[in-house]
């Protein structure tokens, strides 16, 4: 996934409390090379990490009670340093609707009886084949 960032800025996280979506931005901050504590952002709205790949945002949007507190935070700003290099993340994005940027790549996490599924989905062409190791192109699908 960290090979993917420059065709992919934006991520837009979702599933139940629980599911891995924070476990998985942990498990991407190690891949581009952060080594220190990685932190949920639950009570701070976000944390902010320099990797190989540039900043990284990690927003976690489950308190937030208006869509418009992400201006206070700066969100604009963060997205226009994004454009450069680095990435957002964004947990609960359908708490921020509306201010928060579109996602590049859309990941939902579900619970299944043994484990759970994951669904993804991409606005640019052969991002999905990319992201799980198709060939561009491959004309078969994806257990889900």
């Amino acid at each position: 996934m960290v090979t993917l960032m420059p065709r992919c800025r934006i991520v837009h996280l979702s599933g139940e409390l629980g599911a891995g979506k924070t476990a998985l931005v942990r498990g991407f901050l190690r891949a581009a090379g952060v080594e220190g504590r990685v932190r949920s952002p639950t009570f701070t709205l976000v944390e902010t990490y320099e990797t190989d790949i540039g900043p990284v945002y990690h927003f976690d949007l489950y308190r937030l009670e208006d869509p418009e507190e992400l201006e206070f935070l700066g969100v604009r700003d963060f997205e226009a340093a994004v454009s450069a290099g680095g990435c957002m993340f964004f947990e609960w994005p359908e708490r921020g609707d509306g201010v928060i940027p579109p996602a590049d790549l859309e990941i939902a996490f579900v619970f299944r009886s043994e484990g759970r599924a994951v669904s993804v989905a991409a606005s640019a062409d052969g991002l999905v084949d990319a992201l799980v190791g198709r060939p561009s192109g491959f004309p078969g699908k994806l257990p889900e």
